[in-house]
């Protein structure tokens, strides 16, 4: 096994969680998503704590989050689409496990987001492309890039769990 833990990287429905979930089962280890996580300590959503708090120290909450599951060993983790633009936390990250970026094109993702406000960085399709384009540079840092569009979570379980045990 090269790596004891893993993260996973991608832009806003990539499929993050449900391929930490999938993978957790696959290699019985433990899973954890930032995003349900912040949720779960904040008891709100991620949309109220940009809307209330802004986008600064929801940043910080993440950075936080990281920071409190590098300890953790045999752990697949969902970031959320911006947890890895943030130098500290992506270096934390690199650093602590091996890290797999969902690569999805930008018409992909936008025909899986759901269109009922729940991501607040969402609002307009020249918005996500910016952002996408923007957060392809940090992406590009991952030890390994997987080609996800119109691929079933299952068939990415596999290609991470056949490089974690080449």
């Amino acid at each position: 096994m090269k790596a004891d833990k893993v993260y996973l990287v991608g832009f806003m429905a990539a499929g993050k969680s449900t391929v930490a979930q999938d993978l957790g089962r696959r290699l019985d280890w433990r899973v954890e998503d930032i995003d349900t996580r912040i949720e779960a300590r904040e008891r709100r959503s991620i949309a109220d704590i940009f809307a209330t708090s802004g986008e600064a120290h929801f940043r910080a909450l993440e950075r936080a989050a990281v920071a409190e599951l590098i300890p953790l060993r045999h752990t697949v983790v969902a970031t959320g689409g911006g947890t890895f633009l943030d130098p500290e936390s992506r270096s934390l990250i690199k650093s602590d496990g091996a890290v797999f970026w969902l690569d999805v094109p930008l018409v992909e993702l936008i025909d899986r987001m759901p269109r009922d406000g729940s991501r607040p960085l969402a609002a307009s399709i020249a918005q996500l492309e910016h952002l996408y384009l923007m957060r392809r540079a940090a992406y590009e840092e991952a030890h390994v890039r997987l080609d996800a569009s119109h691929q079933a979570p299952g068939a990415l379980v596999e290609a991470i769990t056949a490089w974690l045990e080449a």
